[in-house]
């Protein structure tokens, strides 16, 4: 089976072809694959399969071989990956991921892939389509933003306000003063795994530095800290607009590189821009997956 590591600000995934290489279970080869000291290691796996709404669809898996609707580093190697291969001389591309088609503008240096801007769509607020249940909130609030949930932490009971946002997979953004005093280790699966959440959560931690600048830390469901998170940026950055805290053109700086992300009020959409690049190419050989 033929594999290619590719990282988006770090957040590395293994891109397999999924029209030419067919597997039975899924779910078993992601968790092998992904696997950081016995596999090729990675954030997870992403199947390229062929699309009957789309130009490609994106099949996303995270490390523990749950699926995820969408990722937003991922999409742009995806891009990379189908126009450097010659698969498509398209500019934009467009592929679908978890049901929803999105657009991807590439930015070409010497011929091949070195950035892309991919619009997003729209963020979605309604609690029901986040997915949030509000009954989990420990607050008599209204929607979505700046809502309080209660957890235990080391022992210790403890309260955090979260601002719930969707960019096709579910974000809770969360604001503190220094995002390298973090442990995320311990406070990133109890916000995964919190009631309010009946899907699980990604959850950015977020910094701000002014208003065109912020810094941000990820935890993601099914898979852990990551050097990025391109959707929970798109997120981070719609919540901050609503907050007041930032305008919509910002620099999210993330442990694993800078994304450049702007909500625009023509269209209400968020578009994304940064790099994607291949890490290395191989082969799996049959005794790895047994």
């Amino acid at each position: 089976m033929r594999f290619t590591k590719m990282q988006g600000c770090g957040n590395d995934y293994i891109y397999i072809d999924g029209a030419k290489e067919k597997v039975r279970d899924k779910a078993a080869l992601v968790r092998c694959l992904s696997d950081r000291h016995f596999g090729i290691g990675g954030d997870g796996v992403i199947f390229i399969n062929p699309s009957e709404r789309a130009d490609f669809e994106m099949e996303m898996y995270n490390a523990n071989g749950s699926r995820s609707e969408m990722c937003g580093n991922g999409i742009r190697c995806v891009a990379k990956y189908v126009y450097d291969k010659g698969l498509t001389d398209k500019n934009p591309v467009t592929i679908e991921s978890g049901g929803s088609i999105k657009t991807l503008y590439l930015n070409l240096k010497d011929g091949k892939v070195d950035t892309v801007t991919v619009n997003m769509g729209e963020p979605i607020l309604e609690a029901e389509r986040i997915p949030v249940d509000v009954k989990g909130f420990a607050d008599e609030g209204e929607g979505v933003l700046n809502r309080c949930i209660s957890m235990e932490i080391g022992g210790k009971k403890t309260e955090a306000s979260v601002s719930c946002v969707s960019m096709g997979n579910p974000h809770a953004v969360v604001y503190v003063n220094n995002v390298d005093a973090l442990d995320l280790e311990k406070i990133g699966p109890v916000h995964e795994h919190h009631p309010a959440f009946p899907r699980a959560v990604n959850t950015e931690f977020i910094q701000l530095v002014d208003r065109s600048h912020i810094r941000m830390r990820v935890w993601e469901r099914g898979t852990g800290e990551t050097l990025a998170c391109g959707t929970g940026a798109c997120a981070s950055v719609v919540a901050s607009v609503l907050n007041g805290k930032t305008e919509r053109k910002v620099e999210v700086k993330l442990r694993g590189g800078k994304l450049q992300i702007e909500w625009k009020e023509e269209d209400n959409c968020v578009y994304m821009t940064g790099p994607a690049r291949v890490v290395f190419e191989g082969e799996v050989i049959p005794s790895m997956l047994s």
